[in-house]
């Protein structure tokens, strides 16, 4: 028989622990000592009937049944923390919380230094976690598995909640001295230089193929790489032409010694949004942080 009765503070440390995927990891974030956690953990796997989290080599991992619950019980928790928190606007001096961001390659090079200075000198209890863009992006807002995204967002969720953040327009990226800057950057020239595309999904083709075509012309794309980061660097390394939104690539320009150029074909914006579930949406902290990323984004040149 059952000796141990769900209560919210199991929920709220079940919730930690599946987050954090260690008993020392969440008992940091809960201020326990490890065993303190270790018994938590004994009280979840009695409530349960299930151990939750098993040894698997070096790190433990999620049992099905807590990848079943996993959503439902952030779900909960987020419920609880919007009862007990005060309506109005947080202050950011005192409040302690942790947001998960997942975004673009792009969009981390580009916002996130700008973001945690801000937070390390406004709010020092605030922790930002940025996670990159993988398969099933369109189920972590509603899984729970991240706060806020922040990309070129598409095909959102019915219940997603998305907010126009920027529109960038896209350039070429070149290195200083590159032989294509020697002229007028025209179609053909443009169309004739070697390329490379940052897609992390391999991708060869994109919008700027679709408009070199409706001049008859194509381009000679030597390669992919799977982030925005890995074609900067490429691209100071060598002659190959990169892609690049303007917003995105500002602060790399010059650390890196590159050059932009307007792409000499009509190209549609890059639209960037942020995006959020509707169980934050009334949460006074999610409100100030979405802010914060608004500010970032429309921040003076």
């Amino acid at each position: 028989m059952r000796q141990t009765q769900p209560s919210l503070d199991l929920l709220i440390a079940l919730d930690v622990l599946l987050d954090e995927g260690s008993v020392s990891g969440a008992a940091r974030r809960l201020h326990l000592s490890e065993p303190a956690m270790s018994r938590t953990l004994g009280r979840i796997r009695v409530a349960m009937g299930d151990p939750i989290l098993v040894r698997s080599g070096q790190r433990m991992v999620p049992t099905p049944r807590a990848l079943a619950v996993r959503a439902e019980v952030r779900a909960v928790v987020e419920a609880a923390r919007r009862v007990f928190t005060p309506t109005g606007e947080p202050d950011p001096a005192t409040l302690v919380r942790d947001f998960v961001v997942q975004a673009s390659d792009a969009v981390i090079q580009a916002a996130a230094a700008p973001l945690l200075t801000e937070l390390a000198v406004s709010a020092p209890g605030v922790r930002l976690r940025f996670i990159p863009e993988g398969p099933g992006d369109q189920r972590v807002l509603r899984e729970g598995l991240a706060d806020l995204e922040v990309t070129v967002i598409s095909d959102p969720e019915p219940e997603t909640l998305v907010e126009p953040l920027v529109s960038d327009r896209p350039v070429g990226v070149v290195r200083a001295g590159h032989p294509l800057l020697d002229g007028p950057i025209t179609a053909e020239r443009f169309a004739a230089a070697d390329h490379v595309i940052a897609s992390r999904r391999g991708r060869t083709r994109g919008p700027i193929d679709d408009a070199l075509a409706a001049l008859g012309l194509s381009r000679r794309v030597r390669g992919t790489v799977p982030t925005f980061t890995a074609s900067l660097l490429l691209t100071r390394e060598t002659d190959l032409v990169g892609m690049a939104g303007e917003w995105q690539v500002r602060s790399a320009v010059e650390l890196l010694g590159l050059v932009t150029f307007p792409i000499p074909v009509e190209l549609p914006p890059i639209e960037l949004s942020q995006a959020w579930h509707p169980r934050h949406d009334a949460d006074p902290a999610h409100a100030w942080l979405r802010a914060r990323m608004r500010a970032v984004f429309r921040a003076p040149d």
